[in-house]
Protein backbone atom coordinates (compact mmCIF):
# COMPACT_ATOMS: atom_id res chain seq x y z
CA UNK A 1 0.00 0.00 0.00
CA UNK A 2 2.72 2.46 0.97
CA UNK A 3 4.87 1.98 -2.11
CA UNK A 4 1.76 2.35 -4.29
CA UNK A 5 0.86 5.53 -2.41
CA UNK A 6 4.33 7.03 -2.92
CA UNK A 7 4.22 6.10 -6.60
CA UNK A 8 0.85 7.79 -7.12
CA UNK A 9 2.09 11.04 -5.68
CA UNK A 10 5.13 11.02 -7.94
CA UNK A 11 3.60 10.03 -11.25
CA UNK A 12 -0.01 8.87 -11.29
CA UNK A 13 -1.07 6.58 -14.11
CA UNK A 14 -4.18 4.47 -14.61
CA UNK A 15 -4.53 1.06 -16.22
CA UNK A 16 -7.20 1.20 -18.95
CA UNK A 17 -7.72 -2.37 -20.19
CA UNK A 18 -3.96 -2.96 -20.32
CA UNK A 19 -3.27 0.48 -21.81
CA UNK A 20 -1.34 2.54 -19.26
CA UNK A 21 -2.51 6.15 -19.33
CA UNK A 22 0.02 8.42 -17.66
CA UNK A 23 -1.38 11.38 -15.72
CA UNK A 24 2.03 12.93 -15.19
CA UNK A 25 0.75 15.62 -17.54
CA UNK A 26 -2.95 16.43 -17.14
CA UNK A 27 -5.27 14.84 -19.70
CA UNK A 28 -8.58 15.88 -21.20
CA UNK A 29 -11.77 13.81 -21.14
CA UNK A 30 -14.27 14.71 -23.86
CA UNK A 31 -17.98 14.49 -23.02
CA UNK A 32 -20.31 12.62 -25.37
CA UNK A 33 -23.95 12.68 -24.28
CA UNK A 34 -26.01 9.91 -25.86
CA UNK A 35 -29.14 11.67 -24.67
CA UNK A 36 -31.64 14.35 -25.65
CA UNK A 37 -31.64 15.88 -22.19
CA UNK A 38 -28.20 17.37 -21.54
CA UNK A 39 -28.19 20.85 -19.98
CA UNK A 40 -25.82 22.00 -22.75
CA UNK A 41 -27.41 21.53 -26.16
CA UNK A 42 -24.09 21.54 -28.04
CA UNK A 43 -23.22 18.17 -26.53
CA UNK A 44 -26.48 16.32 -27.28
CA UNK A 45 -26.12 13.53 -29.81
CA UNK A 46 -28.79 12.15 -32.11
CA UNK A 47 -27.89 9.00 -33.95
CA UNK A 48 -24.78 6.85 -33.94
CA UNK A 49 -23.10 8.67 -36.83
CA UNK A 50 -23.10 11.84 -34.73
CA UNK A 51 -21.66 9.95 -31.75
CA UNK A 52 -18.83 8.62 -33.92
CA UNK A 53 -18.29 12.07 -35.45
CA UNK A 54 -18.07 13.69 -32.00
CA UNK A 55 -15.68 10.95 -30.82
CA UNK A 56 -13.46 11.56 -33.86
CA UNK A 57 -13.47 15.31 -33.24
CA UNK A 58 -12.62 14.89 -29.55
CA UNK A 59 -9.75 12.48 -30.34
CA UNK A 60 -8.41 14.69 -33.11
CA UNK A 61 -8.42 17.68 -30.76
CA UNK A 62 -6.39 15.73 -28.19
CA UNK A 63 -8.82 14.00 -25.82
CA UNK A 64 -7.21 11.09 -23.97
CA UNK A 65 -10.56 9.72 -22.75
CA UNK A 66 -14.10 9.78 -24.17
CA UNK A 67 -16.78 9.98 -21.48
CA UNK A 68 -20.05 8.45 -22.63
CA UNK A 69 -23.24 9.25 -20.76
CA UNK A 70 -26.86 8.35 -21.52
CA UNK A 71 -28.34 9.78 -18.35
CA UNK A 72 -28.91 13.48 -17.78
CA UNK A 73 -27.70 14.46 -14.32
CA UNK A 74 -28.68 18.11 -14.58
CA UNK A 75 -30.55 19.44 -11.52
CA UNK A 76 -34.13 18.15 -11.52
CA UNK A 77 -33.51 15.45 -14.13
CA UNK A 78 -35.53 12.22 -13.99
CA UNK A 79 -33.61 8.95 -13.82
CA UNK A 80 -33.32 6.48 -16.67
CA UNK A 81 -33.45 2.79 -15.80
CA UNK A 82 -30.41 0.56 -16.32
CA UNK A 83 -31.95 -1.16 -19.35
CA UNK A 84 -32.66 2.09 -21.19
CA UNK A 85 -29.15 3.31 -20.35
CA UNK A 86 -27.65 0.13 -21.82
CA UNK A 87 -29.81 0.44 -24.95
CA UNK A 88 -28.21 3.82 -25.58
CA UNK A 89 -24.66 3.08 -24.44
CA UNK A 90 -23.84 -0.31 -25.95
CA UNK A 91 -24.42 0.65 -29.63
CA UNK A 92 -22.40 3.86 -29.05
CA UNK A 93 -19.45 1.94 -27.55
CA UNK A 94 -19.45 -0.59 -30.39
CA UNK A 95 -19.66 2.16 -33.02
CA UNK A 96 -16.82 4.22 -31.51
CA UNK A 97 -14.50 1.25 -31.04
CA UNK A 98 -15.28 0.07 -34.53
CA UNK A 99 -13.93 3.36 -35.91
CA UNK A 100 -11.36 4.11 -33.20
CA UNK A 101 -10.21 0.79 -31.67
CA UNK A 102 -7.54 2.52 -29.52
CA UNK A 103 -10.03 4.93 -27.90
CA UNK A 104 -10.23 4.85 -24.09
CA UNK A 105 -13.92 5.08 -23.18
CA UNK A 106 -15.27 5.89 -19.75
CA UNK A 107 -18.91 5.20 -19.00
CA UNK A 108 -20.86 7.68 -16.95
CA UNK A 109 -23.25 5.46 -14.95
CA UNK A 110 -24.27 4.70 -11.38
CA UNK A 111 -25.63 1.22 -12.17
CA UNK A 112 -23.35 -1.77 -11.49
CA UNK A 113 -25.11 -3.83 -14.20
CA UNK A 114 -24.49 -1.10 -16.77
CA UNK A 115 -20.85 -0.77 -15.69
CA UNK A 116 -20.35 -4.52 -16.02
CA UNK A 117 -21.90 -4.85 -19.49
CA UNK A 118 -20.26 -1.73 -20.93
CA UNK A 119 -16.81 -2.73 -19.64
CA UNK A 120 -17.28 -6.16 -21.25
CA UNK A 121 -18.28 -4.32 -24.45
CA UNK A 122 -14.96 -2.48 -24.50
CA UNK A 123 -15.25 0.54 -22.21
CA UNK A 124 -12.28 0.97 -19.87
CA UNK A 125 -13.27 3.31 -17.01
CA UNK A 126 -16.31 3.69 -14.73
CA UNK A 127 -17.36 7.27 -13.98
CA UNK A 128 -19.93 7.15 -11.16
CA UNK A 129 -21.46 10.47 -10.10
CA UNK A 130 -22.92 8.75 -7.03
CA UNK A 131 -19.63 7.13 -5.83
CA UNK A 132 -21.53 3.90 -5.16
CA UNK A 133 -24.36 5.56 -3.20
CA UNK A 134 -27.13 4.86 -5.75
CA UNK A 135 -26.20 1.20 -6.31
CA UNK A 136 -24.52 -0.71 -3.46
CA UNK A 137 -23.21 -3.27 -5.98
CA UNK A 138 -21.19 -0.68 -7.89
CA UNK A 139 -17.98 -0.55 -5.83
CA UNK A 140 -17.69 -4.37 -5.54
CA UNK A 141 -18.35 -4.62 -9.30
CA UNK A 142 -15.61 -2.08 -10.10
CA UNK A 143 -13.25 -4.08 -7.89
CA UNK A 144 -14.07 -7.30 -9.76
CA UNK A 145 -13.73 -5.63 -13.15
CA UNK A 146 -10.32 -4.20 -12.20
CA UNK A 147 -10.89 -0.91 -14.00
CA UNK A 148 -10.24 2.68 -12.94
CA UNK A 149 -13.14 4.07 -10.90
CA UNK A 150 -14.05 7.74 -10.76
CA UNK A 151 -15.95 8.49 -7.54
CA UNK A 152 -17.78 11.81 -7.42
CA UNK A 153 -19.16 13.58 -4.39
CA UNK A 154 -22.82 14.55 -4.61
CA UNK A 155 -25.06 15.79 -1.82
CA UNK A 156 -28.50 14.20 -2.39
CA UNK A 157 -29.69 12.87 -5.75
CA UNK A 158 -29.75 14.59 -9.16
CA UNK A 159 -33.48 15.34 -8.84
CA UNK A 160 -33.10 17.11 -5.48
CA UNK A 161 -29.41 17.99 -5.11
CA UNK A 162 -29.82 21.73 -5.65
CA UNK A 163 -32.59 22.14 -3.05
CA UNK A 164 -30.70 24.15 -0.42
CA UNK A 165 -27.39 22.25 -0.21
CA UNK A 166 -25.80 22.78 3.22
CA UNK A 167 -22.31 22.23 4.66
CA UNK A 168 -20.58 23.43 7.82
CA UNK A 169 -17.24 23.30 5.96
CA UNK A 170 -17.61 22.14 2.37
CA UNK A 171 -13.92 21.41 1.71
CA UNK A 172 -13.42 19.39 4.90
CA UNK A 173 -16.67 17.47 4.43
CA UNK A 174 -16.05 16.56 0.78
CA UNK A 175 -12.44 15.61 1.62
CA UNK A 176 -13.55 13.42 4.57
CA UNK A 177 -16.10 11.76 2.31
CA UNK A 178 -13.39 11.01 -0.26
CA UNK A 179 -11.04 9.56 2.36
CA UNK A 180 -13.78 7.13 3.44
CA UNK A 181 -14.71 6.35 -0.17
CA UNK A 182 -11.08 5.65 -1.07
CA UNK A 183 -10.80 3.20 1.84
CA UNK A 184 -13.99 1.39 0.74
CA UNK A 185 -12.74 1.21 -2.85
CA UNK A 186 -9.32 -0.09 -1.83
CA UNK A 187 -11.03 -2.73 0.34
CA UNK A 188 -13.07 -3.80 -2.72
CA UNK A 189 -9.88 -4.24 -4.74
CA UNK A 190 -10.05 -1.05 -6.81
CA UNK A 191 -6.48 -0.08 -7.68
CA UNK A 192 -7.07 3.05 -9.73
CA UNK A 193 -9.27 5.45 -7.76
CA UNK A 194 -9.92 8.93 -9.15
CA UNK A 195 -11.52 11.59 -6.94
CA UNK A 196 -14.04 14.06 -8.36
CA UNK A 197 -15.18 16.77 -5.87
CA UNK A 198 -18.46 17.05 -7.80
CA UNK A 199 -18.68 20.70 -8.77
CA UNK A 200 -22.34 21.68 -9.13
CA UNK A 201 -23.69 18.51 -7.52
CA UNK A 202 -25.43 19.56 -4.32
CA UNK A 203 -23.37 22.73 -3.98
CA UNK A 204 -24.09 26.44 -4.10
CA UNK A 205 -21.98 28.90 -6.09
CA UNK A 206 -20.01 29.67 -2.90
CA UNK A 207 -19.44 25.96 -2.17
CA UNK A 208 -18.11 25.42 -5.69
CA UNK A 209 -15.59 28.26 -5.47
CA UNK A 210 -14.47 27.20 -1.98
CA UNK A 211 -13.73 23.73 -3.41
CA UNK A 212 -11.88 25.19 -6.39
CA UNK A 213 -9.75 27.35 -4.09
CA UNK A 214 -8.61 24.28 -2.12
CA UNK A 215 -8.59 21.79 -4.99
CA UNK A 216 -4.88 21.02 -4.48
CA UNK A 217 -5.73 19.43 -1.10
CA UNK A 218 -7.49 16.50 -2.75
CA UNK A 219 -4.37 15.07 -4.36
CA UNK A 220 -2.21 16.03 -1.38
CA UNK A 221 -4.46 14.23 1.12
CA UNK A 222 -5.66 11.27 -0.99
CA UNK A 223 -2.57 10.67 -3.11
CA UNK A 224 -4.85 9.74 -6.02
CA UNK A 225 -5.57 11.46 -9.33
CA UNK A 226 -8.23 14.19 -9.27
CA UNK A 227 -10.83 14.89 -11.94
CA UNK A 228 -12.37 18.33 -12.39
CA UNK A 229 -15.66 18.73 -14.25
CA UNK A 230 -16.83 22.32 -14.42
CA UNK A 231 -17.44 22.69 -18.16
CA UNK A 232 -20.19 25.26 -18.88
CA UNK A 233 -21.72 24.69 -15.42
CA UNK A 234 -23.82 27.15 -13.43
CA UNK A 235 -20.84 28.19 -11.27
CA UNK A 236 -19.69 29.94 -14.45
CA UNK A 237 -22.84 31.08 -16.22
CA UNK A 238 -24.76 32.15 -13.09
CA UNK A 239 -21.79 34.13 -11.80
CA UNK A 240 -21.27 35.84 -15.18
CA UNK A 241 -24.99 36.16 -15.95
CA UNK A 242 -24.69 34.37 -19.29
CA UNK A 243 -26.03 31.11 -20.80
CA UNK A 244 -24.18 27.74 -20.93
CA UNK A 245 -23.71 28.37 -24.67
CA UNK A 246 -21.70 31.52 -23.86
CA UNK A 247 -19.67 29.90 -21.08
CA UNK A 248 -16.61 28.59 -22.95
CA UNK A 249 -14.35 31.48 -21.99
CA UNK A 250 -15.31 31.18 -18.31
CA UNK A 251 -14.82 27.41 -18.53
CA UNK A 252 -11.29 27.88 -19.86
CA UNK A 253 -10.45 30.31 -17.06
CA UNK A 254 -11.66 27.84 -14.40
CA UNK A 255 -10.00 24.87 -16.11
CA UNK A 256 -6.73 26.82 -16.04
CA UNK A 257 -7.15 27.50 -12.32
CA UNK A 258 -7.88 23.79 -11.74
CA UNK A 259 -4.72 22.87 -13.66
CA UNK A 260 -2.65 25.31 -11.58
CA UNK A 261 -4.14 23.56 -8.51
CA UNK A 262 -2.89 20.18 -9.69
CA UNK A 263 -5.90 18.48 -11.28
CA UNK A 264 -5.08 15.44 -13.45
CA UNK A 265 -8.17 15.11 -15.64
CA UNK A 266 -10.37 17.86 -17.10
CA UNK A 267 -13.84 16.66 -18.11
CA UNK A 268 -15.07 19.02 -20.83
CA UNK A 269 -17.43 19.64 -23.72
CA UNK A 270 -14.76 21.61 -25.62
CA UNK A 271 -11.61 19.54 -25.97
CA UNK A 272 -9.49 21.90 -28.07
CA UNK A 273 -9.72 24.78 -25.59
CA UNK A 274 -8.93 22.47 -22.65
CA UNK A 275 -5.92 20.91 -24.40
CA UNK A 276 -4.59 24.42 -25.09
CA UNK A 277 -5.02 25.29 -21.39
CA UNK A 278 -3.04 22.15 -20.47
CA UNK A 279 -0.23 23.03 -22.89
CA UNK A 280 0.08 26.57 -21.56
CA UNK A 281 -0.05 25.63 -17.86
CA UNK A 282 2.49 22.83 -18.41
CA UNK A 283 4.80 25.36 -20.08
CA UNK A 284 4.39 27.64 -17.09
CA UNK A 285 5.36 24.75 -14.78
CA UNK A 286 8.40 24.09 -16.96
CA UNK A 287 7.16 20.70 -18.28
Amino acid sequence: MNSHHINTLREPSINCRGQLLSLDRPVVMGIINVTDDSFYEGSRMHGLHQVVEKAGQHLQEGAAILDLGAQSSRPGATMLGAEEELNRLLPAIHAILNHYPEAIISVDTWYAAVAEKTIHAGAAIINDISAGELDPDMIPAAGRLQVPYIAMHMQGKPATMQHKPHYEDVVREVLDYMVQKLAACRAAGIRDFIADPGFGFGKTLEHNYALMKDLALFHQVLGTPVLTGISRKSMIHKLLDITPVEALNGTTVLNTIALMHGTHILRVHDVKAAVEAVRITEKMKGN
